[in-house]
């Protein structure tokens, strides 16, 4: 049965649409033609009528956690299920389940994990982020400096494997050689560069060795100086595609603004480095051998372990792109783009997710005139109705 969504306005190739009729089969968009068209096939079809904005449904790269369990120690299809849908009420549709740096057994683990959450058409699920732990000591920030190390035979062989959805990985170039990483993006593994002190030149070399994206811009990378570029520089500079926290704890307001004016909506991908607190009751979760707490600050909620050590984020998606229109004087399509098309860009998935295009995922959110979030739909299918 088909079912056509007769929506006020919508976001369609990064131009407004008004007064549309989507068209969704089998959890797919087959068609989006102004409602009046006289020519549009309403046989066997239900119509919806929606008030609203229309836009894609969110799509996030850096998942560590949500709904009260963090991957890495819980690195099961049941926290897959659990992070998924705490981070679906809050717009994002399609993420990455993230791997911070951890034992080898653990990696095999969340692997395996994925693994199952593919093969079983998790709508969210697109793969794997494992961040770390081949990254520099330096630049650790909340990640455990015992675990860090170069990469080895057995990693790559998890990397590189063909059951996970899409890899991504992020290195610190000075820890993982241009040849380890054309290796990995020769097996279709997408290369990021994060955590790192490594100077401008080497970043340089990593980026023509395949590296295509930044992990979480300016925080845990060397930075811009008057002499020496760092990271940060590099990845300015670069057409790689950087992650943004935009949760006013990882960055000042003013250095958000200039990466987006530098970068551009194409260049961002806006990113949680979500903690187990999303979507959860806790404010206080157990860490490795430390505790991640929330405080509420000034300016927002804070992740912190005791030592003041900034821990991940309890940013969602739809947070951060209200803060990227109301901070950071971001048009909503820009933000929009920054949310979900950028990332679908970054991870070869734009096809599929990211935008609303026929052919893609009918993957949607729908915002009153405050922007606020009023539905998430997923494949075709209103997430809080009832099934």
């Amino acid at each position: 049965m088909k079912k056509t969504i007769h929506v006020d306005s919508v976001l369609v190739k990064g131009e407004w649409k008004t007064q549309q009729a989507i068209t969704i089969e089998n959890g797919n968009i087959s068609a989006i033609v102004d409602s009046s068209d006289k020519e549009r096939n309403v046989t066997n079809s239900t119509d919806e009528h929606i008030k609203g904005t229309v836009i894609p449904g969110y799509v996030d790269t850096q998942v560590n956690g949500g709904g009260g369990v963090m991957f890495n120690h819980a690195p099961t299809l049941e926290s897959v299920n659990t992070i998924a849908n705490a981070h679906a009420q809050f717009g994002t549709t399609s993420l990455f389940p993230t791997l911070i740096t951890d034992d080898l057994a653990t990696i095999c683990s969340a692997a395996d994990a994925i693994s199952q959450a593919i093969r079983l058409n998790h709508p969210s699920i697109m793969g794997v982020h494992f961040e770390g732990p081949h990254l520099s000591v330096a630049k650790k920030g909340v990640h455990k400096a015992a675990h860090i190390r170069s990469i080895s035979d057995e990693e790559l062989a998890v990397y590189t494997r063909k059951d996970i959805g899409q890899v991504i990985v992020t290195v610190a170039p000075e820890n993982v050689s241009p040849e380890v990483i054309q290796a990995l993006v020769k097996e279709n593994v997408i290369v990021a560069l994060g955590h790192s002190n490594a100077p401008y030149e080497v970043v340089q070399q990593a980026l023509y060795a395949g590296a295509t994206g930044f992990t979480h811009l300016f925080n845990a990378m060397s930075p811009l100086t008057s002499r020496e570029p760092g990271m940060v520089g590099a990845a300015l500079l670069s057409d790689a595609i950087c992650g943004l926290i935009v949760d006013h704890q990882h960055l000042h307001t003013k250095s958000a603004e200039l990466a987006c004016k530098i970068k551009g909506e194409e260049g961002i991908m806006l990113v949680t480095d979500a903690m187990a607190h999303v979507g959860g009751v806790e404010d206080t979760v157990s860490f490795f051998d430390t505790k991640i707490t929330r405080t509420i600050t000034p300016t927002g909620e804070k992740l912190t372990t005791p030592d003041g050590t900034l821990a991940g984020s309890c940013l969602d998606m739809h947070s951060a792109l209200i803060h990227c229109v109301n901070d950071l004087g971001v048009s909503l399509k820009s933000a929009s783009v920054m949310a979900s098309t950028t990332a679908s860009r970054f991870t070869c998935t734009q096809n599929n997710i990211g935008q609303l295009i026929p052919g893609a995922a009918a993957n949607f959110v729908v915002l009153d005139e405050q922007l606020h979030l009023k539905q998430v739909w997923q494949q075709g299918k209103r997430l809080d109705e009832a099934e």
